[in-house]
């Protein structure tokens, strides 16, 4: 049974994941009143769009990576602009692509970390080259979250570095904390990407 501690986020996770992936997906998304509005499918040429010079990006392995990124993060063909910390100040610009790519990246090595084999890392993580597989990706990532957190007894939600995650808090945190602070993440890039699909839509 699910703790009842964890019902609510729970609850919060699904219904912001159902959201943007009808936001990226269509044919209807909704409009926050109980509407639907129609919405298309994420095309390739807007996954990538760069709104502004020098964004951040997922970029071919061979092409190198971006401007002010030292690297490119992930395995495959694909990778995503990177660099260590401390970042490049003022912050580059990231496109959907960036922020899908990092949200997908997020839930997979969560869930690993969570209820897997707790071993991989961003060196595994393979970005999408193109829209569809990007939000298929995601889909597959948010529903191995969910089960993550279907698998979490009350003793674990306290136990502190119970998701072995290695690029946050997860070490110092009771995992109640890291459930709570993921569906953040989902939230914000989620708005974060509609908000480009706008402006995409708006200049065309």
């Amino acid at each position: 049974m699910t703790p009842p501690r964890l019902v609510p986020l729970l609850a919060q996770f699904d219904f912001a994941r159902t959201r943007l992936a009808d936001r990226l997906s269509g044919p209807v998304m909704d409009s926050g009143d109980g509407t639907d509005t129609k919405v298309g499918p994420i095309t390739d040429e807007e996954y990538l769009w760069e709104p502004v010079p020098d964004c951040w990006s997922i970029r071919r392995h061979a092409d190198g990576p971006g401007s002010r990124a030292a690297f490119l993060a992930g395995a495959g063909d694909w990778g995503r602009d990177a660099a260590a910390y401390p970042h490049p100040w003022p912050p580059p610009f990231t496109t959907i692509a960036w922020r899908l790519s990092h949200v997908t990246e997020m839930l997979t090595l969560r869930a690993d970390h969570t209820a897997g084999t707790r071993t991989l890392t961003r060196d595994d993580y393979r970005a999408k080259g193109t829209a569809a597989g990007a939000v298929t990706g995601f889909d597959t990532a948010a529903t191995a979250w969910h089960n993550a957190l279907l698998s979490v007894d009350e003793a674990a939600l306290d136990t502190v570095g119970y998701c072995t995650y290695p690029h946050g808090g997860d070490a110092e945190e009771p995992f109640i904390e890291i459930a709570w602070w993921v569906n953040q993440e989902l939230l914000h890039h989620g708005a974060e990407i509609a908000l480009l699909r706008d402006l995409y839509r708006s200049g065309r």
